[in-house]
């Protein structure tokens, strides 16, 4: 006797179009690109809790308020304070930081890809080099002030000796980790050592020397703060220590924040270099 139900229905499996891309499957949150408004609520826990404890504190001497710290700062844009304007003490810092970082980059850099290529004059100067560069840039202090005392040439000194291992680090690493392939693909065409130093090795080690110039300015800033609140007329760090010897600690804020902003501007410059180097290369490469 046969059955009158229908039978049911396959679902047949829909054919995927090739030229689509798959969606990720079971990714997890480490794999999941932050939200930018995770960033903006993290600085406004930050200020509520700064603006909280200056409440509960209620010192002025001790700890200001933001809003009181942000009035300080525009007021100081146009009001002299330790001589001269807000942006004059900027200006004396960038032209401080601009020489310390711009000495180390052109000394490190040539030195860390020749230390990388030239295995002779990698046996040679490393270990004088590995012994320097675990010295802090602050205990340079003493030689700064012995040699130029509080002008320009000792916040220099400082700032180099901070920005310095950097470069030689980034170029030597970045010199040695060159493709094998390219070497020899360079020395069977009859190219010689010259020649693959500045066409293949320079180039392969880009990425890296540009990698460490990002770290190089972060520590050239940070050097500058200790240079500054030591050997110097003039300044954001200047400005620190007046304000110290004061007791306003608005104005040593005001410094704080100064430092604080410029920093974030220039690990976003050599950030967006960094990218723009490396895609160069990849474009060049392709």
């Amino acid at each position: 006797m046969k059955s009158n139900a229908a039978s049911p229905r396959v679902a047949q499996p829909v054919p995927r179009d090739p030229h689509k891309p798959r969606k990720a499957v079971g990714m997890i949150a480490a794999d999941r690109p932050p939200r930018r408004w995770i960033g903006a609520l993290g600085v406004a826990s930050f200020v509520l809790v700064w603006h909280l404890l200056a409440l509960r504190i209620d010192s002025a001497s001790t700890l200001a308020t933001p809003v009181a710290v942000l009035l300080a700062f525009v007021s100081m844009l146009h009001e002299p304070f330790a001589g001269s304007t807000l942006g004059f003490h900027l200006l004396a810092s960038l032209r401080r930081f601009g020489s310390g970082f711009g000495l180390a980059v052109l000394l490190g850099i040539p030195l860390g890809v020749a230390m990388g290529w030239f295995r002779t004059l990698d046996a040679a100067v490393k270990p004088a080099f590995d012994l320097l560069r675990f010295i802090a840039p602050i205990a340079w202090v003493p030689f700064a002030v012995l040699w130029f005392g509080t002008g320009f040439g000792g916040p220099v000194l400082i700032i180099f000796t901070g920005a310095f291992p950097a470069c030689v680090i980034g170029a030597y690493g970045g010199a040695k980790l060159v493709d094998g392939r390219l070497l020899e693909a360079a020395r069977m065409l009859g190219a010689r050592s010259g020649r693959i130093l500045l066409e293949v090795v320079v180039p392969s080690a880009m990425p890296a020397i540009v990698a460490a110039l990002r770290v190089a300015a972060g520590n050239a800033w940070q050097s500058l703060v200790g240079a500054e609140l030591i050997v110097a007329t003039s300044g954001l760090a200047y400005i620190m220590v007046r304000g110290q010897m004061n007791r306003t600690i608005v104005i040593v804020l005001v410094g704080m924040l100064a430092i604080g902003l410029v920093g974030l501007v220039l690990e976003w410059l050599f950030r967006h270099f960094e990218r723009y180097v490396k895609r160069r290369l990849g474009s060049a490469a392709a």
